[in-house]
């Protein structure tokens, strides 16, 4: 893993609350302007686990920023909105990136906005393309799991919010509060290289849950049968000739983006 000290460290709850309460005003916000804005991150784990939520504050993962997937043609929407709630954009960050990200920041209350439009891009694309309408007020639980999955210096807090979905929900063939692993194997299916780093990282989740004096025996036996069930629906895809080359090529060519920190 990378640096695991990143977004670690203690946090009371009135530090988490205002994060909590920060994001349900910005989402009541959106909801009235008609834009169209899904957690992700940390809260979005936290909102989509209410029976092992617990685990971050248990574990030392704390919140660090409130983030967002959206779509570009509502990013001028988005921006008025921020600002009307007293933020202040970074627009060297929306220029940078060719308008693929924003960035916000409300002064004097630590409080730090990241909105992601179109794509999740770090050292592979998670593409949000018909798939913010799939679910709400968060991204589908299958992109939340490829969110941490595919960065392939991961951290420990990935790790954990990793550990809270396995736990919390079940593995299927649908989106809803399931996690879509038909889904996932058709997208690591198309790109050998999301397929590597996450068959990659769900081992180091698999292995690394077994450290935790936070889980019970059988929380880490739920978590190593979720991760075995996912690792064989992905290597059992069909995969076209495309990718089955590029396996042969292997870990000998470079297959992801480094991830440069805003």
């Amino acid at each position: 893993m990378s640096n695991s000290s990143i977004g670690m460290q203690a946090q009371d709850q009135s530090e988490r609350e205002k994060f909590e309460n920060e994001l349900k005003a910005i989402l009541k916000a959106s909801d009235d302007a008609g834009i169209l804005l899904r957690v992700i991150g940390s809260l979005a784990f936290q909102m989509h686990c209410p029976q092992f939520g617990y685990l971050q504050a248990a574990m030392g993962r704390a919140y660090t920023d409130i983030d967002f997937g959206a779509y570009s043609k509502q990013n001028k929407q988005i921006s008025e909105m921020m600002l009307k709630m007293g933020y202040i954009e970074n627009r060297e960050v929306f220029i940078g990136t060719e308008g693929e990200r924003a960035i916000f920041d409300k002064p004097g209350t630590g409080l730090h906005v990241d909105i992601f439009y179109e794509k999740l891009d770090f050292c592979h694309a998670i593409y949000w393309k018909d798939r913010l309408e799939v679910d709400s007020p968060t991204i589908p639980l299958t992109e939340l799991l490829l969110e941490k999955m595919q960065i392939v210096q991961i951290n420990e807090k990935d790790i954990i919010d990793t550990i809270m979905l396995l736990l919390e929900h079940p593995l299927g063939d649908i989106d809803n509060e399931t996690i879509n692993i038909k889904f996932a194997a058709q997208l690591c299916a198309n790109d050998w290289g999301l397929w590597r780093t996450t068959t990659m990282n769900l081992d180091k989740v698999k292995q690394l849950a077994q450290h935790y004096t936070q889980l019970t025996d059988e929380q880490k036996s739920k978590v190593t049968s979720q991760v075995d069930e996912i690792v064989a629906r992905l290597n059992s895809e069909p995969k076209p000739m495309s990718w089955k080359l590029r396996d042969r090529v292997g870990d000998r060519v470079k297959w992801y983006k480094d991830v440069d920190e805003v």
